[in-house]
């Protein structure tokens, strides 16, 4: 719990192929951070405030035609990078604070099987998610999951 006037930080663990440690609940003004535990794969965490009238589910969300599915999704809150096996991370997108209340989707939408120094190197100048090689991205093993900011 926050004391006084510090926000809520809360470390999300991402493993090959889910989220651990993510709460369903957290009130706004949270930090998320990631540490990956995962066996070699670069991980993502990407946030996606859902628009108050959405009401089909995370999973109806995700079996839309791509276009459909990504105007659905619309802007990323925020973006976290953690390779394997490294204390380090990459935040191109926010700061990791959810700010707003409402509900998000939360994804790993990183390729299966991507380099990861390639894939970083893509993502720093790139204006969004880089074009690397790779299988399907993480979300299709099952990576996400839904939180609720209140």
């Amino acid at each position: 719990a926050p004391d006084g006037d510090e926000p809520m930080v809360v470390e999300v663990v991402a493993v090959d192929f889910g989220f651990e440690q993510l709460p369903e609940s957290v009130p706004a003004g949270t930090r998320l951070t990631l540490r990956n535990d995962a066996s070699g794969e670069l991980h993502e965490l990407v946030a996606f405030r859902l628009d108050d009238d959405e009401t089909r589910t995370l999973e109806e969300i995700l079996a839309l035609p791509p276009e459909d599915m990504q105007t659905t999704l619309g802007e990323p809150a925020t973006v976290i990078l953690a390779p394997p096996a490294s204390e380090q991370i990459a935040v191109p997108v926010g700061d990791g604070t959810l700010t707003e209340p409402g509900r998000y989707a939360i994804l790993c939408l990183i390729p299966t099987g991507a380099d990861a120094d390639e894939y970083l190197a893509a993502a720093a100048n790139a204006d969004g998610p880089p074009d690397v090689g790779g299988g399907p991205p993480h979300v299709a093993h099952g990576m996400y999951a839904e939180l609720t900011v209140v």
